[in-house]
């Protein structure tokens, strides 16, 4: 079995740069951005690009196998730069020799091509900016690179693993998405892959889309065939939208629904194309967006690149069908999912995918054409036609590995009708063909007898159109509490950019004061924004109408949120009982745990700290932030080896946590990840469980001069009570210049 490699090496890239960015925050409140909230403080906003080009050095992190070439730049957002289909020099993902950024990101600066990791909202707003990473030669001969970081506005954070096998001709992309805040966030993760187009190029999406939608499902189309008026153009005469060369204007279109697990393109002239697979359960986004092949698309072209021509998005969404379309991440949880990405040669329009094969079927006539670019949108009884018309059905598959002695079996209505035993690989697919087709299944299996693909004809018969969503009405309007209450919440879950979740709790509140979710859901809204004090009235609400026939409710969030606000408050009594309660429901268990430790630590109660967070991990084992806190207490109470045993066991789990790398031997791999951003998490996570030494050590190994750096410093220093060292670092924090100093949480 031959290896994958990696290695880091320095690449050179014409680049245009972009300017300074504004030292001011922009409280920008109502700004709309690709349908949800363009909010971007505290990120800052950059908004000058120059109009000069220079060569500019970057760190890559290559990985490389027998079949394909990766280029990933850490330093922009971790993007893939680069995927070479090194068996016939066909770049699967849009190649982009040149840096040019124009200003359409959330905070600015953005460039086209390659694979963009859109998260937690579209375009991230980290896009170009740098992320960590660490790199690793696994032992089954795979490498990968893992990119992680914490956005910087919510406070969630993210990871994508990147594998490259030595036998296989796919990206493996695994996410692991935390939520390390104390209360729910929002997220989606669309994976945006750019490929180039021509006239030749089509999207490939599976036969069950029949219809595909805008941006917040507010306009629907046919698809492939468009009949009416989408984004202003008329296709009234039948269009298919699917091809580059016949969509004139800027279109986004995202599948309404899919069972199949793949999305894609392809070039006809290049016999190659790109195919995403992903369980369709957890990654149901499939995505169209161009800037169209017209004027305005052409102009485009050339404001993000200099000699490389159009190209479209094919955006993959995970645990999201829509833009906007959030999905909750409860505090502490983790999500994880796999995405593969692919070259492939021959198939066209693909009937089914897996990670190892790709599988087509086309009806010929006697010349060699296909007889129908849309084989399953007819009824069954036209493409009974279809098929009785056609001079053959050809056989079309594709490997992402080696396959020798595979099986391709054809069973037409219901007996086996074809078999071949073929030896597949990434260099070339297989094609046959076969007199007629009626009701027919198509499987592949490899020498052992395990299925790889398969495919039974489907035909798009009678498959309703969805109808465009409505938009919300105002509270006033709403009919029950329960609709008030739903309504802001999605308000709060698709982060609206106009409409504000408060005034729809607030209603309901005004019409039954004592709605448990109604002030749950206000409460929690108050505690986000730092109204602590303002928050808790609202908790007990929910708690004492909770708790009005049964001492013992249902859901323990009010409690865990109440512990939340009282221990912010210093009140740690009343927010260990209040945690207490909450441990004894399942779903904020964990939490509340890993809470009755922090308070433990704090009063030097090591020992129950322990038993606290160990009770913590039983429930979500892993939480790097109950891992970090562990590691902390064996660290203090001076177990050292199960302390070492402990970080070995969790760096396996997220080899980029700054609290396990904090007690890492290795300390490059910690001042590697000691940005600024990471320094002030840590240093936070710290001061909130009591650990003020740890938090000094992290910010004074952290170079940047910040207010927020030295601030931090001082309240540590002063709960050690530490006076004059506390009023040293205070003045030193006022000394320092405030650009680009934007705080924007509750420590």
């Amino acid at each position: 079995m031959h290896k994958a490699h990696i290695c880091e090496k320095t690449v050179t890239i014409p680049t245009y740069r972009t300017g300074s960015p504004e030292k001011n925050p922009l409280f920008i409140e109502k700004r709309a951005y690709q349908g949800s909230t363009g909010k971007v403080y505290p990120v800052p906003i950059c908004e000058k690009i120059s109009d000069r080009k220079e060569d500019v050095d970057y760190h890559a992190v290559i990985l490389e196998n027998d079949y394909l070439y990766v280029m990933v730049l850490p330093e922009l957002g971790g993007r893939i730069q680069r995927a070479l289909d090194k068996t016939n020099g066909y770049d699967f993902i849009y190649y982009n020799h040149v840096i040019k950024p124009a200003l359409v990101g959330l905070a600015g600066p953005w460039i086209s091509g390659g694979i963009e990791f859109n998260w937690p909202q579209h375009h991230r707003p980290s896009t170009f900016m740098p992320v960590d990473y660490v790199t690793s030669e696994n032992p089954d001969g795979s490498v990968t690179v893992v990119l992680g970081e914490t956005d910087r506005i919510h406070g969630t954070k993210g990871n994508a693993s990147i594998t490259l096998y030595p036998d296989k001709a796919y990206i493996e992309v695994r996410g692991r998405l935390f939520n390390p805040t104390d209360y729910p966030q929002t997220f989606l993760w669309w994976a945006n892959p750019a490929v180039s187009v021509n006239d030749n190029t089509f999207s490939v999406f599976p036969p069950d889309v029949n219809a595909v939608m805008d941006h917040g499902k507010r306009a629907v189309s046919t698809f492939p065939i468009a009949t009416g008026e989408y984004y202003k153009a008329d296709y009234s005469a039948g269009v298919d939208i699917s091809r580059y060369k016949n969509i004139r204007v800027p279109t986004s279109y995202m599948a309404a629904h899919s069972d199949f697990d793949f999305v894609g393109n392809f070039d006809e002239g290049r016999d190659a194309g790109l195919l995403h697979v992903a369980d369709h359960h957890v990654s149901p986004g499939k995505k169209q967006w161009t800037w169209g092949c017209g004027d305005f698309g052409r102009t485009w072209d050339k404001n993000l690149t200099d000699s490389d021509g159009p190209y479209i998005e094919l955006m993959t969404g995970v645990f999201c069908d829509n833009q906007p379309d959030f999905t909750w991440l409860k505090s502490h949880e983790e999500k994880t999912f796999v995405q593969y990405f692919m070259p492939y040669k021959t198939v066209g329009r693909v009937s089914n995918a897996t990670r190892d094969i790709v599988l087509g079927v086309d009806y010929l006539d006697h010349e060699g054409n296909v007889l129908s670019p849309d084989p399953f949108a007819s009824g069954k009884e036209e493409n009974e036609r279809l098929a009785a018309d056609a001079a053959c059905a050809r056989i079309k598959v594709y490997a992402t590995g080696e396959y020798p002695d595979a099986r391709i079996t054809v069973f037409s209505e219901g007996k086996e009708v074809w078999r071949r035993t073929v030896s597949l690989s990434p260099a070339c697919a297989y094609t046959d063909t076969i007199k007629s087709l009626r009701d027919y299944r198509v499987t592949v299996e490899d020498a052992q007898g395990r299925t790889l693909c398969e495919y039974t004809e489907y035909v798009r018969e009678n498959q309703p159109v969805p109808d465009a969503a409505e938009a919300l009405k105002k509270p006033e309007e709403l009919a029950t509490t329960e609709e008030l209450y739903l309504a802001g919440q999605h308000l709060e879950q698709y982060r609206h950019a106009t409409f504000l979740p408060q005034d729809y709790y607030l209603e309901g509140l005004r019409r039954d004061p004592t709605d448990i979710r109604l002030n749950h859901a206000y409460g929690l809204l108050l505690l986000r924004s730092g109204c602590l004090e303002e928050s808790v009235p609202f908790f007990r609400r929910a708690i004492r109408k909770q708790t009005w026939r049964n001492p013992n409710p249902y859901s323990g969030e009010p409690y865990l949120h109440l512990g939340v606000a009282l221990q912010w408050l210093g009140k740690y009594q009343e927010a260990y009982d209040a945690f207490y309660k909450a441990t004894w429901s399942a779903e904020t268990a964990g939490q509340a745990f890993y809470h009755l430790a922090c308070i433990c630590a704090i009063q030097g109660e090591m020992q129950n700290a322990l038993s606290f967070v160990s009770q913590s991990l039983v429930r979500n084992w892993h939480d790097m932030k109950a891992r970090t806190l562990k590691a902390a207490i064996l660290d203090h109470t001076g177990e050292k080896a199960a302390c070492s045993a402990f970080v070995r066991e969790s760096l396996a789990i997220d080899p980029l946590c700054a609290g396990i790398l904090f007690r890492s031997p290795d300390r490059q791999a910690f001042a590697r990840i000691l940005r600024p951003e990471n320094a002030l998490d840590l240093a936070y996570e710290f001061i909130g469980a009591g650990f003020f030494l740890d938090a000094l050590t992290v910010l004074s190994q952290c170079p940047a001069q910040s207010p927020l750096k030295f601030y931090a410093m001082a309240y540590a220093e002063g709960r050690l009570g530490n006076t004059s060292s506390a009023l040293a670092y205070a003045r030193q924090a006022e000394a320092q210049t405030t650009d680009l100093c934007f705080p924007n949480r509750v420590i």
